[in-house]
């Protein structure tokens, strides 16, 4: 392929109360909501989108959140775990904050360079910290809640679950440019770009597990970096002279994507590092406002009456009063 990703975009799950999910990733993950709008292909929910200061590419996780959307099933087929990346040392104080929230969480290491503490979101996503010896040079967003020397500095990782790897290892290592550095047992580590946190996808060889169920606490799809569309639709032609069935380019308004699955049976997502979160608010005033795309604004009030009331915690816009719906 003539085109390699540079990492990890965003990962995008599945939850229920809308509420519930800003609190948790707000308030307890220390994350940003710096985008609130709605599911351009169900615009009765929202889309929510939560990563650092200005919601760079590699810091995002977001949500699709249904109010009463039934449990989903972990599984063969699905990401299982999506990791952050937090400066070493913090973890003691991480596990004091979510014991604080009511939030079960457990250490464990990874190797002698990485140490894992794992928990689950409100709706049973597992959530993963990860505190290497690698410092994480990129800048935090500095919340109320969780102060800069021990803030998420972007996503670490991702989990794949498959009943067999050496497709899916194929594909990201022909498809994708990701190279394979380290296999352990059932799990095969691969990077992308310039490797470390942010650039890295675990493959787990899963072949008797239970066949994942996407619903409440699942991941829906993960995303992969390209820097532009041009670049994009080159990509997205050499996928397809290589029989991958991927969509047509899509206008996420924040970025464009594309879609395919793996052969494992994750949907991957290939998405734009431009235009970013700010062409439509100041940075200041990310998420605060409900943002729809120009073809939905004749619907902003029959939208605006569908979906669920929220709050947004001041912490997300300090430097502005009040709160908005």
């Amino acid at each position: 392929m003539s085109v390699n990703t540079s990492g990890l975009h965003h990962v995008t799950a599945i939850a229920g109360e809308p509420q519930r999910n800003i609190d948790f990733y707000v308030t307890g993950l220390g994350l940003r909501l710096v985008k609130k709008t709605v599911n351009f292909d169900d615009p009765g929910t929202y889309h929510l989108y939560y990563g650092d200061t200005a919601g760079r590419p590699g810091s995002l996780i977001t949500f699709f959140p249904w109010v009463g959307v039934p449990d989903g099933r972990v599984g063969r087929g699905q990401s299982t775990s999506t990791a952050f990346s937090v400066p070493a040392g913090t973890l003691g104080w991480w596990k004091e904050h979510f014991s604080a929230l009511g939030v079960e969480s457990s250490v464990t290491s990874e190797s002698g360079d990485e140490e894992r503490l794992s928990l689950r979101d409100p709706d049973g996503l597992q959530i993963d910290l990860v505190a290497s010896s690698v410092a994480d040079p990129r800048d935090p967003w500095d919340s109320a809640s969780v102060p800069a020397d021990y803030a998420v500095r972007g996503q670490h990782s991702s989990v794949l679950t498959v009943a067999d790897p050496v497709k899916t290892v194929g594909l990201m290592t022909d498809d994708l440019g990701l190279r394979i550095v380290s296999e352990r047992g059932n799990r095969t580590r691969l990077e992308a770009g310039d490797g470390g946190a942010g650039n890295i996808v675990d493959v787990i060889a899963d072949p008797t597990g239970p066949q994942g169920l996407s619903a409440g606490g699942t991941v829906h799809h993960i995303a992969f970096r390209v820097p532009d569309q041009a670049t994009q639709e080159l990509w997205r032609r050499e996928l397809v002279d290589r029989g991958h069935q991927v969509t047509a380019i899509l206008d996420r308004q924040y970025f464009t994507s594309i879609y395919f699955r793996e052969p494992g049976g994750v949907l991957f997502e290939i998405a734009t590092d431009t235009p970013g979160f700010d062409i439509d608010e100041p940075l200041l005033e990310l998420g605060r406002s409900l943002k729809l795309p120009p073809w939905l604004e004749p619907s902003r009030d029959a939208i605006e009456n569908a979906v669920a009331r929220i709050e947004l915690p001041a912490e997300n816009n300090p430097q502005l009063e009040g709160r908005t719906r």
